[in-house]
């Protein structure tokens, strides 16, 4: 009975309070504890803050200049403003040139079909070249191995990527190049005082059937010719490994 004097009964009830208030009623130390911390981490923060914004004004103080603040358009204000020396950084690549050829438009192609990619830029570089009427040098390098040389000499390259144009002598790109240049009519440009056809831009050639290229008159196409004072055969010096030569009706 809770009115009872008995002292065991007091202490049951006692007990049992005792743990159902320890169970549901936080500590007090560790709250007390907490807040403490979080006020002091508060104060510390508020002066660490002004000790900074106090250092970063005296800094400055220092910087800024003794006197009136000069005003825009005050020369001497201005003339800190302008840089002491003006540099000029050029990104652009030396032009290539190409000697002899400064009448004419020569593009580096090749007619086998071997890789699809290379063949279809080869052929479209030379319609939209001859859709302008002009002359057009076309030296394949796979009809002729001299043609590869002499442009991987020009280039100073190991390795390139076919077509190859060049306009009056100077060094204009690949296939994205001419492409790009055609649609946003810069190329019309550049082929300005190139000669232009008197016929119209697709007669095939009567001679080789454009193909650039005929057997060699000399050899017949055999690459060997009789010197009878020597009386053996020598190589002929007027075609290329192939036995061809040059069309000279379309080429000259």
């Amino acid at each position: 009975m809770i009115g009872s004097d008995d002292p065991k009964s007091s202490s049951i009830y006692t007990r049992s309070y005792t743990i159902n208030s320890t169970s549901t009623d936080p500590p007090a130390k560790p709250y007390l504890y907490s807040s403490l911390h979080r006020s002091e981490s508060v104060k510390l923060s508020d002066s660490i803050k002004g000790k900074v914004r106090n250092l970063c004004n005296i800094f400055e103080a220092r910087r800024r200049p003794k006197g009136p603040n000069p005003s825009p358009s005050d020369p001497q204000f201005q003339s800190k403003l302008k840089p002491e020396k003006s540099i000029s950084v050029s990104n652009e690549p030396p032009s290539i040139q190409l000697p002899g050829t400064e009448d004419r438009i020569v593009v580096y192609f090749t007619s086998l079909r071997g890789i699809r990619r290379t063949y279809e830029d080869c052929y479209a570089v030379r319609m939209i070249l001859k859709c302008f009427r002009v002359f057009i040098d076309e030296r394949d390098v796979s009809m002729d191995s001299a043609f590869r040389k002499e442009l991987l000499s020009v280039l100073g390259e190991k390795q390139i990527s076919l077509p190859q144009v060049f306009i009056k002598g100077k060094y204009v790109g690949g296939a994205d190049v001419i492409k790009q240049l055609h649609e946003t009519g810069q190329l019309a440009k550049a082929l300005k005082g190139v000669a232009v056809r008197s016929t119209g831009p697709w007669k095939v050639c009567d001679g080789c059937g454009d193909v650039r290229f005929v057997p060699c008159a000399n050899c017949n196409g055999s690459k060997k010719v009789f010197e009878e004072d020597e009386d053996e055969l020598k190589r002929c010096p007027n075609c290329n490994e192939n036995g061809l030569i040059r069309c000279p009706a379309c080429c000259s």
